[in-house]
């Protein structure tokens, strides 16, 4: 029987060295975050505290292969346009076009590798405390879905001939326009310029 344990990557994300004043002195512990995934769609994140490093760095590892996600992903990469917020930090997921590659960094990199992620388009906002970073990331990936999701939960049925799934670019022109509306943006056409008033 395969374990499929031994096929789960670890990243240890941050390691914090955090201290108790008490009568006698300070108490120093470790605090780590760890991040964990398969590749193929399933990643989890867990924290853990010690006296030393190690001990720290199990205890985060093992919450976090307990508490695992399943990501939707089209294609490599994301579904579709996504906010994450966790505390002051707001995290940023786009879809990317085949061959982009993962545009992350820290925390964001780690959790969109050890999920499979290949393409993505993210960015950080606030904070940059690793811990909510995660987190942050997290939340966003718990907020994707797919078309079947989507028709699943509103109980529509789309004819066969109409069941494509629209392209990576598609989607990203659709996520930019919605963000262009949102933001109240007005964008002029080039003939609109040109005439005289």
């Amino acid at each position: 029987m395969m374990n499929r344990e031994s096929e789960s990557t670890e990243t240890v994300v941050h390691i914090n060295r955090v201290a108790k004043v008490v009568k006698g002195g300070k108490n120093f512990s470790f605090s780590a975050v760890v991040v964990t995934g398969d590749g193929e769609g399933k990643v989890g994140y867990g924290t853990g505290k010690a006296r030393e490093v190690p001990p720290a760095i199990q205890k985060a590892s093992e919450q976090a292969k307990r508490y695992m996600i399943r990501v939707p992903m089209v294609g490599g990469t994301v579904p579709h346009l996504v906010w994450g917020r966790w505390g002051a930090t707001r995290v940023l997921l786009r879809p990317a076009a085949p061959g982009t590659g993962v545009i992350a960094g820290g925390g964001v990199r780690a959790v969109m590798e050890s999920a499979g992620i290949q393409d993505v388009l993210t960015k950080v906002i606030g904070s940059r405390n690793p811990f909510n970073v995660v987190r942050a990331t997290f939340d966003a990936l718990g907020q994707l879905m797919t078309i079947e999701q989507v028709r699943k939960l509103r109980g529509v049925d789309f004819p066969v001939e109409d069941d494509v799934e629209p392209t990576t670019d598609e989607v990203v022109d659709t996520a930019l326009e919605n963000e262009i509306v949102e933001a109240g943006i007005v964008v002029k056409d080039d003939d609109e310029e040109g005439e005289p008033s």
